[in-house]
């Protein structure tokens, strides 16, 4: 069950993860890197190689297409648009109720129910940092990066008074990159405010001169050692983001992601629960 097109259903996004050799979703693989670079706030760089990983960049629209071309050909997967209000237990499985794209009421029943949907809150925690970030793809008059080498971390950002910031920049060409200005702190930024730190990181700290904004991006990814819970109810369960798939530490969910749905498929084809 997808939500339509809307304010329910995420804008394009990136997605990053580490993988050793080749992988399921290489064919919607944006680019890779084995090279990364942290700079620190002097600008002083330290290089890794990370073999035999690479570091991979999906584009959520291509990770989405190549998902749906391998469901169209499964006669036992069909495909639902809407807008879930509530999900049930009932005996024997759960109900969703949802409204679908002219507002007219549907209910699917199903044995086991999968809730990606963010929740409302995070469950209370030690600690609670937010990643957040801002990022525009640009394309620049000059060649102005080494496709080979990710930028991970370039701490010659201004730091903010509470938690860090780092530039992130994911080359994709000599001219074009994905670069980001992203903080771990409480709370997030204005629009305002993130237009403006990758401005002045763009142009005062790579200075990359005259550069074209594709497109952009945003994002904010909570950072908890809150225990999520997996489970709502006997017979529906969290997942993704909203069931633990996210590695606190980092941000990174998309590999956590493809762990926990692996686990759940290998469960039900034993016919055991898939908590």
């Amino acid at each position: 069950l997808d939500a339509p097109p809307g304010p329910l259903r995420p804008p394009r996004r990136t997605w990053c993860f580490w993988e050793a050799g080749p992988g399921r979703f290489d064919a919607a693989v944006t680019a890779s890197w084995r090279s990364l670079r942290v700079r620190d706030r002097g600008g002083r760089p330290i290089h890794g190689d990370i073999a035999p990983l690479r570091y991979k960049m999906i584009r959520s629209d291509d990770f989405e297409h190549l998902v749906a071309r391998d469901l169209a050909g499964h006669d036992r997967v069909r495909r639902v648009e809407g807008t879930v209000d509530t999900v049930e237990d009932v005996p024997g499985g759960a109900l969703v109720r949802l409204r679908d794209r002219d507002g007219n009421p549907r209910v699917v029943g199903a044995r086991w129910v999968f809730d990606s949907r963010p929740p409302g809150s995070l469950p209370a925690a030690r600690t609670t940092l937010l990643q957040h970030f801002h990022g525009w793809f640009v394309r620049t008059a000059r060649p102005a990066f080494a496709p080979g080498t990710a930028e991970l971390m370039d701490f010659r950002t201004p730091q903010p008074a509470e938690g860090l910031s780092f530039g992130y920049v994911l080359p994709l060409g000599r001219h074009d990159a994905l670069v980001e200005y992203t903080e771990f702190s409480p709370r997030p930024l204005t629009p305002d405010a993130y237009e403006a730190a990758v401005r002045h990181y763009t142009d005062d700290v790579l200075r990359l001169g005259d550069l074209e904004v594709l497109s952009t991006e945003t994002g904010v990814i909570p950072m908890t050692d809150a225990v999520m819970p997996r489970r709502t109810g006997q017979s529906v369960f969290r997942i993704g983001a909203a069931g633990g798939a996210t590695r606190p530490s980092t941000g990174y969910t998309f590999a956590g992601l493809q762990r926990q749905t692996r686990a759940v498929a290998a469960a039900l084809r034993e016919g055991r629960r898939p908590v």
